[in-house]
């Protein structure tokens, strides 16, 4: 894609980075309202990003999406909604188990009242973090549309970037056999090459579509043949 670039590197100066990215994203959503101080939010976010489980869903993926909303920031209707999403839509994830798009949406709604976010915002937050489970928000939905395509958007990274990311998602899945991992993998593939779109916002669709199906259909041919 026209505005790739090697996946972020983790560190201490990553950690800080982001660190001053939450303080932002939940200062905004608070819209000016009085509330505690945000490094506690932070540190237990950042310790979930970095479990040992983890090999591409860390705080490298949390940076990129990050940044990609960053991108994509002037489509959304609310972009620091957006981030906040973006900070708890892998925050609880577990290879071995299906329900962390909606623990992860739990954890928000828990989360972000005591942090001193008003109702409302917390209940787009963990609409956008369930969102994630299909990535098929609905024509409008400006927000999802924005989530949705950052986090998909390694789809249509470099193609030495792409093979790195899915060698990642296999580290994760050790734990599933080759034959097993590549019956699945490759259904997934599929799902998303039969999917009319993979991308819904402007920028996404005319700088992503094209490299993502690319970089899809060379890894399906890798595992099929």
């Amino acid at each position: 894609m026209s505005d790739s670039a090697p996946a972020p590197s983790e560190g201490p100066h990553t950690s800080d980075a982001l660190r001053i990215r939450w303080q932002d994203a939940l200062l905004a959503a608070r819209g000016g309202a009085a509330g505690p101080d945000p490094a506690p939010y932070a540190e237990n976010l950042l310790d979930r990003w970095a479990e040992p489980q983890r090999r591409y869903h860390t705080t490298a993926h949390l940076t990129q999406v990050l940044d990609r909303v960053d991108t994509l920031a002037g489509h959304a209707a609310d972009p620091d909604l957006v981030r906040l999403a973006v900070w708890f839509h892998d925050a609880v994830y577990r290879p071995d188990r299906s329900e962390n798009e909606e623990r992860s949406a739990a954890l928000a709604e828990r989360a972000l009242p005591e942090a001193g976010v008003p109702d409302a915002t917390t209940a787009e937050v963990a609409r956008l973090v369930r969102l994630t489970v299909t990535h098929d928000p609905a024509d409008g939905d400006t927000n999802g549309e924005v989530l949705c395509d950052a986090d998909l958007a390694i789809l249509a990274a470099a193609p030495r970037e792409y093979a790195a990311y899915a060698a990642q998602v296999r580290e994760e899945y050790g734990f599933v056999p080759d034959d097993a991992f590549t019956e699945g993998r490759s259904a997934v593939l599929r799902q998303l090459l039969e999917l009319p779109r993979l991308f819904r916002t402007p920028h996404g669709a005319a700088e992503w579509e094209t490299r993502a199906r690319q970089n899809l259909t060379t890894e399906l041919e890798l595992l099929t043949h």
